[in-house]
């Protein structure tokens, strides 16, 4: 059986953190391949939790946080050999753990995950937006 422990206190580096998004379906739609912009977007969030089999990382939640009312849970990803074993959802507690009670999570569901986020007792926005180009 794994022993699976979470760290809030280290940052994964680009390596095991580019082999971890290659092993989920996240690594799809992230810039795995564009270090500078992988490794940028490592160090500009301000809370990163871990998941970890052993030595290897296994799990990830990036999120940038005002740490009292809103959390943007950028990135949740688990590797795919280590999923359905409640290690998103650990995840999730210990962004709670590590923010104000009454804080809120928001995200954007990758298209594999919008069923898991209402299972676990997200409810959905309809007004959230995004804008991916330079405004005319």
């Amino acid at each position: 059986m794994n022993r699976i422990i979470y760290r809030y206190d280290i940052k994964p580096n680009l390596d095991e953190t580019i082999a971890l998004y290659s092993h989920c379906t996240l690594g799809e739609r992230r810039p795995i391949t564009d270090k500078k912009r992988f490794q940028a977007m490592l160090d500009n969030a301000n809370l990163i939790i871990t998941a970890w089999n052993d030595k290897e990382l296994i799990g990830i939640a990036r999120c940038l946080t005002d740490f009292v009312y809103i959390t943007y849970l950028a990135d949740l990803a688990v590797d795919d050999r280590f999923q359905q074993q409640g290690i998103g959802k650990q995840l999730i507690r210990e962004i709670q753990k590590h923010t104000e009670s009454n804080c809120k999570i928001t995200l954007l569901a990758a298209p594999q995950a919008v069923n898991y986020y209402p299972h676990i007792g997200f409810q959905p926005h309809l007004s959230a937006w995004t804008l991916g180009e330079l405004l005319p």
